[in-house]
Order: structure tokens, then C-alpha cells, then sequence
């Protein structure tokens, strides 16, 4: 639902009727995430999407039978064997999809509006919906942001209420949705709700390190991939908004320093391009102590080597050492500032989904990861 927001919230202020069908749970090499979500209002208008156009049609006709019986529905999609024209999933991969009317009398139409609303200001807001269990549960709504505050109840019980907000914000914390069982009474072993918590985070951060021409293609490919780009350097006749257009920002600081006093989390990537060790040693040594998602050095390896012994002279242990990616990016052969790009947010990519970096030529891997993002 939240990956429509700015339609649904125009759909809510203009006081209309709609459906939504929400991706719940993937296997496979299914072409959505959980979260994505197709909706129809009652004049029969359509945005989003759920499968990239194999299961659309099925799913919109089912928005708009649960728009006229006012009820929800949980449906899986898959590929048949049998009948290749059924519908279905052509790419071999499963999907459940929760589909829900939401109508101008639903109880849970303010606070749909108030996570719809929150989504479009950029706030990080988590939906939690239930989806299965006993009647009286299903379609209650909990919405909490990352400050832990929370709206709506699932069922007035503050125990069930604490133990999905805590979940809630742990999703947060990593940007991602997912689905969680718990029991009605708030513990683990209690009759099972099953429920879908959806996450809208603002972008996550990618901190580039050095203001060099292979930065400059490294922010392109940055953005395109939906990070909120930084690039720092401490000279400032490098670091300058005229050489990094694209960036969201351009900061002229000490790497180390800067580091030290902004907002990271554990999805920020920090990507350090200086290759000179009076910048790299104090800032990866401070770096590789923090909780972020991915820190890569660019340097040969004679670089490397020698940048490893700095950072072991400065009370970095080997298990912090054992997160660096360093030389950074996948071995593409890259020579070419643009070639460099594509190799870090090669690796950038596979780190976040689980990928190998291998060629899937002649692999029997599977294309699409059943791991949960970092």
C-alpha cells in the first residue's frame, strides 16, 4: 500500500472509494518485492503494479470485486506446468497477494491516511495489517513510526500492540517489508495473527569519500539506484557543487570529522575513494566500528596492503578488518570512471540482495534470492 502512497492519499482527500492488492510474501524468481501493490478506485482507474504484467488483469478484476463486496482476499500465483496460458507467473516464481477495500465508511481510513500522509513528507512510517487469523482481527491497523510512537490498536491489547511496534521499528531500522506471526495475546505461542508490515523509509545513504572523477560517475549511478548521495572532502577546490551536480550534497570536512557527526544507520553505504592515507586510516577506522550496511576503499593492492597495516597500528582487529571491501567493486575490469561506478554499485547490490557476482550464464543458481536484504 505504501508503494502508491501520494495516489492513495489524493484517492483519501478527495473522498473516494479503492482497492488495494499488496505483494505479501515472494519466492521464487518472482519480479516484485513484498510491498508492492497495485490499486483500482471506483471509476475504475489503476496504479502501480504487482508482477511487472503477468498476474495484472487477475488482480485487477479482484480489486474490483473486493471494492464491491467490501471484503478482503488472499491470493497465490504461480506458474502452471499444465496450462502455460493460465494465469500466472511465467517466470516461474510465486507471489501471495492480500487485496482490501478501502471505502469511506472503513474505521481504519484515518490512519491508513495518517501512514499515507506520513509517507509523502518522507517520514519513515511502518503499516501493520493484519491478514490472518480470527475474524475479529482481520484488517486491524497499527501504524508506527522510528520515534516508537504509535496509532490505532490491533485489538486494545498493549502487549500485542508492544510486540508488533518493536518489530515494526526493527524494519525500519533496515527499510524493509516483511510478514510476522505472533500470537493474539502478544507472545509467540498464543492463536497466530498473521500480519504484513510494510516500511517507507527515506532513501538510504551513500557517503562518498574523495572528490575525484571517479566520484563524480559514482554519485550518477548513486542516484539512479535511489541513494540520498553525500560527497565530502576536505579540499575545497575539489569538493565543490559545480564538479557534483547530482549529489544531494557536497561537504567540505575532514572525512573522519564529518563521519563522526552525522546521521547513519544501517543501511548507509560509505564508499572511500580518497586513496591517501592521512584521510583513510583515521575515517575507516572510525568507520568500520559503526553499524552501516556496506564500506568500501578504493586503492591498489599494494595500497591496500600497506593501508591495512595503518589501520592495524591504530587498534583496528581483524574481525573489523573483515569488513572492508577493499579493492572495492567486482573485478569487471573496469579502467574508466563510468566502467569503476558500475563495478562498486555492482557489489553494492549483490551485498544488499545476496548475490554471488558470478556470470548466470550456465549457473542454476536462482536469479532472485530467497534472503532477506540487508
Amino acid at each position: 500500500m505504501l508503494d502508491v502512497a501520494e495516489h492513495l492519499y489524493r484517492w483519501i482527500k478527495a473522498d473516494q472509494d479503492f482497492a488495494v492488492a499488496t505483494v505479501v510474501s515472494v519466492s521464487g524468481s518472482a519480479p516484485r518485492m513484498p510491498g508492492a501493490a497495485l490499486a483500482v478506485d471506483a471509476d475504475g482507474t489503476a496504479v502501480g503494479s504487482v508482477s511487472g504484467g503477468c498476474v495484472e488483469g487477475a488482480v485487477y478484476e479482484a480489486c474490483q470485486d473486493s471494492l464491491r463486496t467490501g471484503r478482503s482476499l488472499v491470493q497465490r500465483f504461480g506458474y502452471s506446468d499444465e496450462d502455460a496460458f493460465a494465469v500466472g507467473l511465467t517466470c516461474g516464481g510465486v507471489i501471495d497477494i492480500v487485496t482490501v477495500p478501502v471505502r469511506r465508511s472503513d474505521p481504519n481510513r484515518r490512519l491508513l491516511a495518517s501512514a499515507l500522509a506520513g509517507v509523502c513528507a518522507d517520514e519513515a512510517v511502518a503499516l501493520a495489517r493484519v491478514i490472518d487469523g480470527p475474524e475479529p482481527y482481520i484488517g486491524r491497523v497499527l501504524v508506527v513510526r522510528a520515534d516508537g510512537s504509535m496509532e490505532g490498536t490491533l485489538d486494545g491489547n498493549a502487549e500485542l500492540d508492544r510486540v508488533v511496534a518493536g518489530e515494526a521499528r526493527a524494519l525500519l531500522d533496515v527499510g524493509r517489508t516483511s510478514t510476522m506471526t505472533v500470537g493474539a495475546d502478544g507472545s509467540y505461542c498464543g492463536q497466530p495473527l498473521r500480519l504484513l508490515v510494510e516500511v517507507s523509509a527515506p532513501p538510504p545513504r551513500m557517503i562518498v569519500f574523495g572528490a575525484i572523477d571517479f566520484a563524480a560517475a559514482l554519485v550518477r549511478l548513486g542516484k539512479f539506484l535511489g541513494y540520498h548521495v553525500t560527497v565530502c572532502d576536505a579540499r575545497p577546490v575539489f569538493a565543490t557543487r559545480q564538479r557534483f551536480q547530482e549529489a544531494d550534497e557536497v561537504v567540505v570536512d575532514w572525512p573522519h570529522r564529518y563521519l563522526e557527526g552525522t546521521g547513519i544507520d544501517r543501511r548507509t553505504v560509505l564508499c572511500v575513494l580518497t586513496h591517501d592515507a592521512k584521510f583513510d586510516v583515521p575515517l575507516l577506522a572510525h568507520a568500520l566500528r559503526l553499524p552501516v550496511a556496506y564500506i568500501g576503499a578504493m586503492g591498489s593492492r599494494r595500497t591496500h596492503e600497506d593501508r591495512v597495516r595503518r589501520l592495524r597500528q591504530a587498534g583496528v582487529t581483524d574481525e573489523e578488518l573483515a569488513r572492508l571491501r577493499a579493492p572495492i567493486g567486482l573485478d569487471l575490469g573496469a579502467r574508466t570512471p563510468e566502467e569503476t561506478a558500475v563495478a562498486i554499485a555492482a557489489e553494492l547490490v549483490a551485498s544488499h540482495r545476496g548475490g554471488s557476482g558470478s556470470p548466470l550464464t550456465g549457473s542454476a543458481a536462482r536469479i532472485h534470492k530467497d534472503v532477506a536484504p540487508q
